[in-house]
């Protein structure tokens, strides 16, 4: 019976696990969205040399203040022109609608679409006749104000949440003046302030990309 028992055992294998690590599953992401890192910074404005240092252009000179301090040009493109600008990870792409004020709706749905950029990532700059010259007022949605290329926008994209920097230029003319007024040159004295503002509204467009649009509007509205 003792001998009969000691074969019994001798073909049980027993498994020692004490040295052996135990198996760690690796988990691989996959099809993890991604966040968007291109944005739509579109200028509001005129084409023409007349328009050129008009209040109305303001959104126009904002884009292009920019493009010329970071060494980037404008190309002409289907319903504008159009720069890449690269900063800290992100593709700012500054466009200048060709199809004037009123349509400009036109160029902002056919660069939204065309790059697909969702609508958080679009800033429209625009001209505001409320508040006083160089103020700044961002908000990521709301009324057209009267303003003819917000208006457009609007109807195009059929939505008023859209993210728009209002740049003051204040209301300083006589009655029945409103349109000489918008579509007339700075004074002089506007002209002189002009430079800091662009300044600083290029540092808005950088942090809308990069702090995102809450923290921009708690560090430049009022500024």
């Amino acid at each position: 019976m003792i001998k009969w028992l000691k074969t019994l055992f001798s073909k049980i294998k027993i498994e020692d696990n004490t040295d052996k690590k135990p198996k760690v599953h690796e988990y691989k992401p996959n099809n993890i969205e991604k966040v968007s890192a291109k944005f739509l910074i579109v200028g509001l404005g005129n084409i023409g040399s007349e328009y050129v240092n008009t209040r109305h252009n303001i959104g126009f000179k904002i884009v292009d203040f920019l493009a010329k301090n970071e060494g980037i040009t404008f190309e002409t493109v289907k319903l504008g022109t159009l720069a890449e600008y690269k900063f800290k990870g992100r593709t700012f792409l500054l466009l200048k609608p060709n199809t004037f004020m009123n349509l400009s709706g036109k160029a902002v749905k056919y660069w939204m679409e065309k790059e697909n950029i969702p609508l958080e990532n679009i800033l429209i700059i625009t001209d505001d006749l409320n508040l006083s010259f160089g103020t700044i007022r961002i908000r990521k949605k709301g009324s057209d104000g009267g303003h003819n290329g917000l208006k457009s926008i609007h109807s195009l994209l059929n939505t008023t949440d859209y993210t728009r920097f209002r740049f003051g230029i204040s209301d300083e003319f006589k009655k029945g003046k409103q349109v000489d007024y918008v579509l007339g040159n700075w004074d002089e004295d506007e002209k002189t302030k002009l430079p800091e503002r662009l300044e600083l509204a290029s540092e808005i467009i950088k942090s809308f990309g990069t702090a995102g649009l809450e923290n921009t509007m708690t560090t430049f509205n009022g500024k």
